[in-house]
């Protein structure tokens, strides 16, 4: 609550301030050492063998963290994760990026990582989507795929030696993100799951939680083969002739882009970790109490989630048991 800022009336503070303390009590009982600021003492057993990892240190007899953020234990390595830092990538992770830079056969991508990511003209789908060798041609018609700002989805491939990221975009599913917005968060609040691709039906609308805290909410587009996609863009030709521009975005479309976005940035600023199901229930709590979308951001709104997500985590608890 120290860090967030909002006008906020007497009654409102006091609402905010039961929330958070309600909150704060059921992650204790989950887990009484799981978040620790600096000089907060680990609780370790002296008796067995230990070592002291990256945010910790030997004071006076005890364990101290030395950083804000989440004790992680593997085997004997007791560290902190630190909280607010940029992203540390691994294989596999999904993440959404803006390109910086077309190089000789490669696109340089920011990620959020301490240095840009490379993406190979040979490590992505051609739009031909035909498995074959990447021709000097290919190379010269780089900028026709992805230019300078364009955002790109990918995949973590590998780490080179030199340190640099390499990313992949083999799938349908990877590759130019169109028609929606970008947010950007902490990356520490999009935990890894089976599943960073979400397809919310019910508003038509494609969700990207990139692991590296780049969000991406747009209009839902389905992976199809080149075929079809050629059949594609042969109506939608004779559909503009006709007078009518497929690349506009519907009102409507717009608004519940702009509703999910503002649902991702409430949750940010309270310190949520940002997953499907608690966005979807803050979106559903402002359509039921038909709040405006930009009144979302505003103290009230933040005050009702606060204390939505107090009673959800409490009524969880509860079953537990």
């Amino acid at each position: 609550m120290r860090g967030l800022k909002l006008p906020l009336s007497q009654t409102q503070r006091v609402r905010l301030q039961r929330a958070f303390e309600k909150l704060q009590s059921l992650s204790a009982m989950a887990n009484s050492d799981a978040s620790v600021t600096v000089a907060d003492t680990i609780p370790v057993n002296y008796e067995d063998a230990f070592l002291k990892g990256h945010g910790t240190t030997d004071l006076n007899g005890e364990l101290v963290a030395t950083v804000c953020g989440v004790v992680e234990r593997v085997n004997k390595l007791v560290y902190v994760r630190s909280l607010r830092a940029r992203y540390k990538p691994e294989v596999g992770d999904v993440v959404v990026g803006r390109v910086v830079e077309v190089a000789q056969k490669r696109w340089r991508l920011e990620i959020n990582f301490s240095q840009d990511a490379v993406l190979m003209l040979s490590s992505m789908n051609m739009p031909d989507g035909i498995q074959r060798r990447r021709t000097a041609l290919d190379e010269l018609n780089m900028r026709s795929i992805f230019e300078e700002n364009d955002i790109v989805c990918a995949e973590v491939r590998n780490f080179q030696h030199d340190g640099s990221l390499q990313l992949q975009a083999r799938s349908q599913k990877y590759g130019k993100l169109e028609k929606g917005q970008l947010l950007i968060i902490d990356p520490y609040l999009v935990k890894k799951s089976k599943q960073h691709f979400h397809h919310l039906e019910e508003f038509g609308i494609g969700l990207i939680l990139g692991r590296n805290g780049y969000i991406w909410i747009g209009e839902h587009v389905e992976a199809r083969d080149s075929m079809v996609i050629d059949q594609a863009k042969s109506i939608e030709q004779s559909t503009v002739v006709e007078g009518i521009n497929q690349a506009y975005t519907p009102l409507e479309m717009r608004q519940n882009i702009c509703r999910i976005g503002n649902a991702i940035r409430v949750l940010t600023s309270l310190g949520f970790n940002v997953d499907l199901n608690l966005i979807m229930e803050t979106v559903e709590l402002s359509s039921s109490l038909k709040i405006d979308i930009h009144d979302m951001l505003g103290s009230e709104f933040h005050v009702l989630v606060a204390e939505m997500e107090a009673e959800r985590r409490s009524l969880t608890t509860k079953r537990k048991r």
